[in-house]
């Protein structure tokens, strides 16, 4: 007879197959935090893991959606359980992964919609360029400037390390993801005045540190250190309400993503260089052949990034 295994003990199971198969630590960390919420809900009920079925999924779905989630944090949710079942389908723990059908039947719109759907809040130029003239700190500033003029992902940005900008070209080599296709970025002269001014700040702070942004101890700086300075400016300034139940009345690092999606098209930018920009990954089978010049994309990509005056 197999000895009985805790849920906490499959959890940790889970994420040490996840770290062999490559998966980064901060996106273990994320799937850790929704299996555990998961498994309290589970545990309050008196249901075993290993007898999740469509019933109680359905049940946590509602349970999600009463807290009034973000669309896409419920799905986020459905994704790391998903990957759970995986995992213990392929243990030959579970006959077949549950969460599958459920996603394929309640959460098909969610995962169409786009990351930056327009719930998400978008705030206007002037309303950025208060945001960052509002932040003294330089490398806070630099932080929000680059979210913007850039587009990144807060995973994407506090990877950077010094050696990875290219100043002569005015561009970033991003680490490799499997989110993102294209890792070189640009950046235009009033973001290079206030990243080389965070530069200069940081010397001697961090000796033998590689990374470009980094915390009062001297190590890389963190997802959640970022977030919460991001939101803390924002707020401070009124342009994120933290009583808001409403997503498009919170400003996250996301939220500049969306702005610098947005601001490029409606400055004429091709669709296809905004893809190239984001790292977005092509969809139709033809893209491959669609080659675009880095040269062009850094000219069209200055002629429209907005000028903020910063």
């Amino acid at each position: 007879m197999k000895e009985k295994v805790s849920n906490i003990e499959l959890i940790s199971q889970y994420c040490n197959d996840a770290k062999v198969r490559g998966m980064t630590s901060e996106s273990i960390i994320r799937y850790k935090s929704s299996l555990l919420d998961f498994n309290r809900f589970l545990t309050n009920r008196k249901v075993p893991i290993l007898e999740v079925g469509n019933n109680i999924l359905i049940i946590y779905l509602e349970y999600l959606q009463r807290k009034n989630l973000a669309i896409k944090t419920i799905e986020n949710y459905f994704t790391s359980i998903s990957s759970f079942f995986t995992f213990l389908e392929f243990k030959e723990l579970v006959p077949k992964n549950p969460v599958l059908a459920i996603r394929a039947r309640y959460l098909r719109r969610y995962k169409k919609d786009d990351e930056d759907s327009s719930e998400r809040k978008l705030i206007s130029l002037e309303e950025m360029k208060l945001l960052i003239n509002s932040i003294l700190n330089s490398r806070d500033k630099a932080i929000v400037t680059l979210f913007a003029k850039t587009g990144i992902r807060r995973d994407e940005l506090i990877k950077i390390d010094i050696d990875d900008i290219n100043w002569s070209e005015q561009s970033i080599r991003l680490k490799p993801k499997k989110k993102r296709s294209n890792r070189t970025v640009f950046f235009d002269d009033e973001t290079a005045r206030i990243l080389k001014r965070w530069i200069r700040n940081r010397e001697g702070m961090a000796d033998g540190i590689s990374a470009i942004f980094i915390g009062e101890g001297g190590a890389r700086l963190k997802r959640s250190g970022v977030y919460n300075m991001v939101v803390k400016y924002a707020e401070a300034v009124g342009l994120s309400d933290p009583d808001s139940d409403l997503l498009e009345d919170h400003f996250t690092p996301h939220c500049c993503r969306h702005w610098f999606t947005t601001y490029l098209r409606k400055n004429g930018m091709k669709r296809e260089f905004i893809q190239m920009l984001r790292g977005d990954r092509r969809k139709e089978a033809v893209d491959i052949y669609d080659h675009i010049d880095a040269q062009e994309l850094r000219e069209s990509y200055l002629a429209c990034i907005p000028q903020l005056g910063i």
